[in-house]
């Protein structure tokens, strides 16, 4: 069963080693655990609905509660704590366009904001109930699940957009297809909800970003359906997809997307290389990118990270031998560990990973084969779940992403890092912090970086903890000129941050498009925007 208030199935642990521990008590101090509100607690305090009476409409507290927080560390302080604060007053569960359709208009008719969504995966306020005197409806899509239409001989897929990853990958494997999208979020986010957040899989060097696989779509509006047709490419004007991705619900409710899909892989490895330094390894990282290679992943970590990583992963004995083998090639206390993946044809795959080895080789590049990739491969979507084992010891886990032109990747991840650092220098803590480049492109990368800190216990002082160093990371962010956001959304967390990166003209091109679709701003509002200065938004915003 799905973890109320925590992230993935509720009967998966992720039991972290002794060394694991001893290391990161070193790194920042003890932890000390705290006892978390029961389901009960948490719901006790949920007022009664302020919707009328709707057949689609759930107004039961649990369900409301479930459907009102994603998996920002606020939303992680409110469930853990049970001070939920507001939620949404009823989640509907439609079952196709049409019932999506009377829902808009029955939340037009009562007033109502409405709140699309899909796994609840957010990391960035996209659920977060607006304080006020607004009555809100959630309209959740899960129930929007099947395999509509496959066209083989154009390689598209038609699906409700309330399709689970697993799910959407099941139906294509069985037709001898795949997507290839796999963010971290995979088991428990949804094709909609990576359209309209421009989410990002693992392994986009081969299949790209969601927008290029986004080929159209059936979105429902306020003031109507906007159904965006498939094309192999178009010169008509403005692209009508774009409007839809990265919206994040606040032009209507995507209830159908078509993607493009590919024929499943003959052949896919993961392999794992070593690097003296960050300097050597970035180098080689974006001559192997620049020498545009069909590879389907390049993730290079910083020496902290690779340190991490290697205690993380328990197996004292083995990865001490490894260690000293890399020392004797010359990767010593500075290395930085890289993953070349490669998908596709046999003879394609060899001939990629042949080539990126040789341009690492000449940046004094170590291969150790394929077994930490294998291992990757197997636990990619679980290491998320270090988050639950760590918030038990008294730990808490947060992350921001950015993306950045090559000159700027390493000043950007310094100044993260530092930013976090000298934040919760202020309240007398350190912070455990690491920065990997998940997504690399010829023009630059993305920069992840990682926070891990000590929990007090109190939720005003762990909220204020939070938002003191997501505020500082994000100011650095905008001073070193990247992106508010490379595959997170921008949600309600990162909202006073985007005037630097569109302008003031390039916001309010984008408030007209929401208000021709939305003319009564009833859609998710808040969220991807700053909301005016006469309404303001909850205190979440940082």
């Amino acid at each position: 069963m799905k973890r109320w208030n925590g992230w993935g199935d509720d009967a998966i642990e992720l039991v972290l080693p002794a060394e694991a521990m001893q290391f990161l008590e070193q790194r920042i101090g003890a932890g000390v655990p705290s006892a978390d509100a029961t389901l009960a607690q948490a719901c006790a305090g949920i007022p009664p609905s302020r919707l009328p009476a709707h057949p689609l409409v759930d107004t039961r507290a649990e369900t409301r509660m479930r459907n009102s927080l994603g998996h920002s560390l606020p939303d992680w302080l409110k469930m853990r704590s049970g001070k939920v604060g507001v939620v949404t007053d009823g989640v509907a569960f439609p079952e196709n366009g049409e019932q999506v359709r009377a829902l808009l208009h029955y939340a037009a008719a009562c007033g109502a904001a409405v709140i699309p969504m899909g796994g609840g995966t957010s990391v960035v306020g996209h659920l977060t109930v607006p304080e006020g005197g607004q009555a809100v409806l959630t309209i959740n899509l899960s129930r929007l699940c099947g395999l509509i239409n496959l066209d083989r001989q154009a390689q598209l897929a038609t699906f409700g957009a309330g399709v689970l990853g697993p799910d959407l990958e099941a139906q294509l494997r069985a037709q001898g297809y795949t997507l290839g999208h796999f963010p971290q979020s995979f088991e428990y986010s949804t094709l909609g909800g990576w359209v309209v957040t421009r989410s990002s899989g693992q392994q986009s060097l081969r299949y790209g970003r969601i927008e290029q696989l986004f080929a159209g779509g059936t979105v429902e509006t306020p003031v109507g359906t906007l159904n965006v047709a498939t094309f192999p490419a178009s010169a008509a004007g403005t692209d009508l997809r774009e409007m839809v991705l990265g919206s994040e619900g606040r032009i209507g409710i995507l209830t159908e997307a078509t993607v493009r899909i590919t024929p499943l892989p003959q052949r896919e490895e993961f392999h794992t290389l070593f690097f003296p330094s960050w300097e050597q390894a970035q180098a080689a990282v974006r001559s192997i990118v620049q020498a545009k290679l069909p590879l389907s992943m390049l993730r290079l970590s910083n020496p902290v990270e690779t340190l991490t990583t290697l205690t993380m992963a328990g197996h004292k004995t083995l990865i001490g031998l490894l260690e000293r083998y890399l020392a004797w090639r010359g990767c010593k206390d500075q290395k930085c560990m890289l993953m070349i993946g490669a998908t596709g044809q046999s003879d394609t795959v060899a001939h990629a990973l042949k080539s990126a080895q040789r341009i690492a080789r000449s940046h004094q590049g170590v291969a150790i084969g394929q077994a930490m990739g294998k291992k990757w491969k197997e636990n990619r979507f679980r290491n998320v779940y270090l988050r639950n084992s760590l918030w038990l010891k008294g730990y808490a886990i947060d992350t921001v992403e950015t993306a950045c032109d090559w000159p700027r990747v390493t000043p950007m991840m310094l100044a993260m890092e530092s930013a976090a650092t000298h934040a919760l220098a202020q309240s007398g803590e350190r912070v455990h912090t690491y920065t990997h480049l998940s997504h690399v492109y010829a023009q630059g990368a993305s920069v992840y970086t990682t926070f891990a800190y000590r929990l007090s216990g109190d939720y005003g002082t762990d909220l204020a903890r939070w938002r003191s160093l997501k505020t500082a990371v994000c100011k650095a962010i905008v001073a070193n000129g990247g992106t508010i956001s490379h595959q997170h959304g921008v949600g309600l967390d990162h909202a006073p941050y985007l005037e630097a990166e569109k302008g003031p003209l390039g916001l309010s091109a984008m408030r007209s498009l929401f208000l021709h679709f939305d003319p009564e701003g009833m859609m998710n509002p808040g969220k991807l925007l700053p909301a005016p200065a006469s309404n303001p938004t909850s205190t979440h915003t940082p």
